[in-house]
């Protein structure tokens, strides 16, 4: 009875050991990814999923790294092997998405971005990446609840602004869309992307003088703009000022 008490006492002392040095490797390869050492990062996290494969939170750190090194199929299933021990773990919904979004599966990114945002609604990245990712697939009405959710979220978003806004320009909503990219600048006044979307709005809507002068406000910003260059030469050429347009590509 004694040496059977000293063995149970052994197996417990090297599970504790066992889960410390699991926990290691994963706080290790933590600390390696925060600072951007993505391969070594990537040992350690293989090394805590081969010390205990239900260690649902190193699988979903692999899958992250394997994410950045652009390891896509790889990182899903890493992130597949976290839900088999945790199917409503976010986070491996959340990795699931990104890579499907990097391979520009957005109809599978769609699903795992909408499961994200169903187990972890309190996050406005999660409403955001659903919008865009809707958006991107040109299902525009839908995509606009989804900003709605992450702007409730963050009124002052401005990225979930702007990309409401390029919805409702897609959608021919150009007083919407302009009003929202004017919400985006009260919160950045140097968001350019914003001054080049009220320039299309109000070019869309035939308004070209008002449409250059956002355009040049973008350029005040960044003189190098390519998008807001273009934009602001088509807009001369339809006023009939080819000299000027042409003029630009100088």
């Amino acid at each position: 009875m004694k040496l059977l008490g000293i063995l149970m006492c052994i197996i417990i002392f090297i599970g504790i050991c066992a889960a410390e040095e699991t926990e290691y490797f994963d706080w290790k390869g933590s600390q390696l990814y925060a600072a951007k050492n993505y391969t070594d990062a990537l040992a350690y996290f293989n090394q805590a999923v081969a010390q205990d494969p239900n260690y649902v939170n190193a699988w979903v750190h692999k899958g992250n790294a394997e994410r950045v090194l652009k390891d896509y199929n790889v990182s899903i299933q890493s992130y597949y092997n976290a839900l088999q021990i945790d199917v409503n773990n976010a986070a491996a919904w959340s990795g699931i998405a990104d890579s499907y979004m990097a391979v520009k599966s957005y109809s599978n990114a769609t699903i795992a971005a909408s499961k994200a945002t169903e187990l972890n609604n309190q996050s406005k990245n999660y409403w955001y990446r659903e919008g865009y990712l809707l958006q991107l697939q040109g299902m525009y009405e839908e995509s606009v609840a989804k900003f709605d959710g992450a702007i409730a979220l963050d009124p002052n978003y401005k990225e979930a602004l702007y990309q409401k806004g390029i919805t409702q320009m897609a959608l021919g909503n150009y007083e919407d869309a302009k009003a929202l990219f004017d919400q985006a600048l009260v919160v950045d006044p140097n968001y350019k992307q914003a001054y080049l979307g009220k320039g299309l709005a109000l070019h869309a809507d035939g308004k070209l003088v008002e449409a250059q002068q956002e355009y040049d406000k973008a350029l005040e910003i960044d003189p190098g703009y390519s998008y807001a260059k273009i934009s602001r030469m088509h807009a001369l050429l339809a006023m009939n000022k080819p000299r000027e347009a042409f003029g630009m590509l100088i």
